[in-house]
């Protein structure tokens, strides 16, 4: 079988096959003259990979019969639900994975065909020392930092996220402009007027807890006018800021999809056991406060964002809930930054897009 680095999201994988510089025509996604990996020619690199991540499941006849069977699943569905390696629909990657792995599915084709499941991901003991919530769900750590204690949860595992970060630092040079935008008048705001609000009066933000300054701006301007919600007649002013020198930031937009094949001191199933809390990491600090909202609801995100800009990072890089494909950073020290210059914008309209509410 001919695939391609197109059938792969893996950017491990995706550079194997490339580095093999062979071209041709793909026989699974179908894509043309793109860099291809013919399976019935073994790259051992390729297949140690994918010996190793199915080294982390045990097919249902060989599982304990304490195993739950609601964490049973076949391995198509894990890998594609769980997994970012595959650009590809659930029977592709079956069918794909048989060929890459050939010899393991004629040695032992249970693990293809059968239901799977991993024994650590149900060893307490290892989650609690693997896990980043450790034995607790989400809404345990919410609950327990808004109404337990407040500065020293036990709910967290702490250096398990830090060994997360590394792989989600992100690099932005001197020089980068960004952009912040506040509602006005027809006059706008200066230059001066564009910062972050100063220490000590700085309201809650979902990185930056009350009394403490934090700059936040948008890679485009399109985004920065819908993360502050302006209404139809508004004046906004828009600042472009430019970064005076390099930044090192962590990017929480792809955190749960790091790649599990370049993380030397994390193992696969370390990945498999915090995928889901890594998500929920990114998808809370974009998450905007409602109305309805208490200040306390950006608890959690604060506790995360404060021990990020504890270990040295200048800020967070979060995806936008407010307009689609828009990335917003957080910077924990607005000097980084200058004020190059401010426009005025008038708002003509506003595009709502809804959704039905899952119900209880």
């Amino acid at each position: 079988m001919i695939c391609c680095s197109m059938c792969f999201k893996d950017i491990e994988i995706k550079a194997i096959v490339e580095g093999l510089q062979k071209k041709g025509d793909c026989s699974v996604c179908e894509k043309r003259d793109v860099f291809i990996y013919d399976t019935s020619e073994p790259n051992m690199d390729i297949i140690q990979l994918f010996d190793g991540l199915l080294d982390t499941f045990i097919p249902s006849s060989s599982l304990p019969e304490t195993f739950p069977k609601e964490k049973r699943d076949f391995l198509r569905n894990e890998i594609f639900e769980n997994w970012n390696i595959f650009n590809l629909e659930k029977d592709k990657i079956e069918r794909l994975m048989k060929k890459i792995c050939q010899q393991r599915y004629d040695e032992n084709p249970n693990i293809f065909d059968e239901p799977v499941g991993n024994l650590l991901t149900q060893d307490e003991s290892y989650i609690r020392e693997n896990s980043i919530l450790k034995n607790h769900a989400w809404e345990d750590f919410v609950a327990g930092i808004k109404n337990n204690n407040r500065f020293h949860t036990e709910y967290f595992n702490l250096e398990i996220l830090n060994s997360f970060l590394k792989y989600a630092q992100k690099t932005y040079e001197i020089g980068t402009i960004f952009y912040r935008a506040r509602i006005s008048n027809a006059n706008g705001l200066s230059k001066d007027k564009m910062g972050a609000p100063p220490l000590g009066i700085a309201s809650d933000g979902r990185v930056n807890a009350s009394g403490i300054s934090c700059l936040y701006l948008s890679a485009d301007r399109e985004t920065t006018i819908h993360e502050i919600r302006a209404g139809t007649h508004d004046f906004v002013t828009i600042g472009s800021f430019r970064l005076k020198e390099d930044i090192s930031l962590v990017n929480l937009i792809n955190l749960h999809q790091i790649c599990p094949f370049r993380t030397p001191d994390i193992d696969l199933t370390q990945h498999a056991v915090n995928r889901k809390h890594l998500e929920k990491i990114g998808n809370e600090i974009a998450r905007p406060l409602r109305r309805q909202d208490s200040p306390l609801d950006y608890l959690p995100t604060q506790y995360i964002s404060d021990f990020i800009k504890s270990k040295g990072y200048q800020g967070i890089e979060y995806k936008s809930t407010m307009y689609e494909n828009g990335r917003n950073l957080a910077i924990f020290n607005e000097a980084l930054l200058e004020c190059l210059d401010v426009s005025v914008v008038k708002i003509k309209e506003i595009n709502y897009r809804h959704r039905p509410e899952p119900t209880d």
